[in-house]
């Protein structure tokens, strides 16, 4: 008698206590277009004290063809069952799922179909979040059958949920980790994505929604800080194990320094027990003098490059100030010298602190958002002389040192979407600027951590609504900054010109925030007798041609 033929794909579930979203999870794999003959469901229930294991169950005995389920004492976290799991998968292709989240329909015929055109040993499916649970999109920009782990955002795309070649599984005898609570999927992914001969992309449809439970009760959410360093300090050295120095290690590494490592650093920080402050900056440090070479430093953003300095110094003050000075109004100052800018953050240039400069320097990054956040509207009226009308207006700009390129001028036309999120823009080279008209005069705030443009700029007779906008030179770039008039007084609305044919000029708030220059001719002439009979003339003859 014929053996039956091994399944495509083996999908492999760690559930604990994960209803009701298990049932939505079991169902997006049973109703999978690759078809139920094709597919092998291992689910491994690791000690469930809500109604999983029952569920499970129930489902084990509609489809017996399909699902396997295997119950065993908790172990306190997903490495365990899914290694359970393995040992009895038999499809040519393992795919991990977690517990709470679903796939799209064609998701594993999609996948298993790529893999098996192209001979890939991992394949990775489009990923997205739902109730706000974040997912790197880098990787997903478009299909390709062949990315490398070292050149691309695959280093930020580590989670397990892949398609993987069992066969390269089974030759390298690639597990789990069982004692990390937490990123226990790393070095399995790391290793896979290592030893394979070709890694694809499925960018064209959403294959994996990944749940944020709405009490964000996933692991990811719960694990405390020491634990989190602790695994990401295995999961560095484990990499450092495979992947000899050099500009590919630096490329996975640097996931670990920008995320991980970032994360322990963040708003919390400043609150945290002094002892647990320095186990973190102590073990920060261990990691960063092992492996935060100059390529992972100047590939990263000003923001966490400076945390993970200051920690690695074991600054305690400095770097709580730091954090907490992102929560503060306006924004953290960038000084700005010829081509380069820097940030401001504490131990800039303090001898005490001994960093390098390169440590706060905007190293080819945009930074629209601080700059929107710290440019503030200080005054603005009108000045008249007879027929002559001006704008003027004081705005502070998060800047200092050589800012004589920095002017505020009236412009026409919305901003673009892309710039709403930030607030600002960084302006692609080449960007034809808006003639600058009238005067624009710069000082040092009094605090020393800003720059006054004081702006003087007369209008002209014509109906028009212009966007009152500041362009700063930042590292190279320049950046156009609409100012924002929310909560502030605007002048009273203006009539000049002629007597005879007088303008009016109004300065309003948008339903964005952003203040606008209107001006408009207060009677403005109507239509002719003429261009009326011309106009109907011309409306009779185009009906008479489409009926023709």
């Amino acid at each position: 008698m014929r053996a039956a033929a091994a399944p495509d794909v083996t999908v492999v579930i760690a559930v604990y206590n994960t209803m009701p979203y298990l049932t939505e999870c079991l169902n997006s794999l049973l109703g999978q277009s690759i078809g139920r003959e094709r597919l092998e469901i291992v689910a491994v229930d690791d000690g469930s004290t809500d109604d999983s294991g029952p569920e499970l169950d129930r489902f084990a005995a509609l489809y017996p063809d399909t699902v396997k389920v295997l119950h065993q004492p908790n172990s306190g976290g997903p490495a365990a069952p899914s290694n359970r799991a393995l040992e009895v998968a038999t499809g040519r292709y393992v795919y991990f799922i977690g517990s709470d989240d679903y796939l799209g329909e064609e998701a594993l015929e999609r996948m298993v179909k790529c893999g098996d055109k192209h001979g890939s040993d991992v394949v990775v499916g489009k990923m997205v979040g739902t109730n706000g649970r974040y997912v790197h999109q880098a990787l997903y920009k478009k299909n390709d059958p062949d990315v490398s782990l070292y050149d691309s955002a695959l280093p930020f795309t580590l989670a397990n949920t892949k398609l993987f070649r069992r066969e390269l599984v089974e030759k390298y005898k690639l597990r789990f980790p069982e004692h990390l609570p937490v990123g226990s999927d790393q070095p399995f992914t790391i290793e896979a994505c290592v030893r394979a001969a070709k890694i694809s992309v499925v960018a064209d449809y959403v294959c994996y929604y990944a749940v944020k439970r709405g009490d964000a009760s996933n692991i990811t959410y719960r694990a405390d800080h020491l634990a989190r360093l602790r695994a990401t300090a295995e999961i560095m050295d484990f990499t450092a194990g495979l992947v000899e120095a050099g500009p590919q290690r630096d490329a996975v590494l640097r996931r670990h320094f920008t995320w991980e490592l970032a994360k322990l650093v963040q708003d919390d920080f400043p609150s945290l027990d002094r002892e647990l402050q320095r186990q973190i900056c102590a073990g920060i440090a261990r990691l960063a003098d092992a492996y935060f070479t100059d390529g992972i430093r100047d590939a990263m953003d000003v923001k966490r490059r400076v945390r993970i300095a200051l920690a690695r110094i074991g600054a305690i003050d400095e770097l709580a100030e730091a954090i907490s000075s992102e929560k503060k109004p306006g924004a953290t100052p960038f000084v700005l010298e010829g081509d380069r800018a820097f940030a401001r953050y504490p131990g800039f240039r303090d001898p005490r602190i001994g960093l390098a400069d390169r440590v706060y320097e905007l190293l080819g990054e945009s930074v629209p958002a601080p700059l929107a956040e710290g440019t503030e509207l200080l005054a603005s009226a009108w000045e008249q002389q007879g027929d002559a009308l001006t704008y003027t207006a004081s705005v502070r700009v998060p800047v200092v040192g050589d800012v004589g390129g920095s002017a505020l001028r009236l412009v026409k036309g919305a901003m673009p979407k892309s710039a709403d999120k930030a607030g600002a823009r960084r302006l692609k080279p080449g960007h034809a600027l808006p003639d600058v008209t009238g005067e624009t005069t710069l000082e040092p705030t009094e605090d020393g951590a800003g720059t006054a443009l004081h702006a003087r700029v007369p209008l002209k007779l014509a109906t028009a609504g212009r966007g009152v906008r500041v362009y700063l030179d930042v590292a190279g770039f320049t950046y156009e900054i609409p100012v924002r008039g929310e909560g502030l007084p605007m002048p009273l609305a203006r009539l000049w010109g002629p007597q005879a044919d007088p303008y009016r000029a109004s300065a309003l708030v948008n339903p964005k925030g952003r203040v606008v220059v209107d001006t408009a001719q207060l009677h403005p002439p109507k239509r002719t007798v003429i261009r009326r009979a011309l106009g109907g003339a011309v409306r009779k003859l185009k009906s008479r041609l489409r009926r023709k």
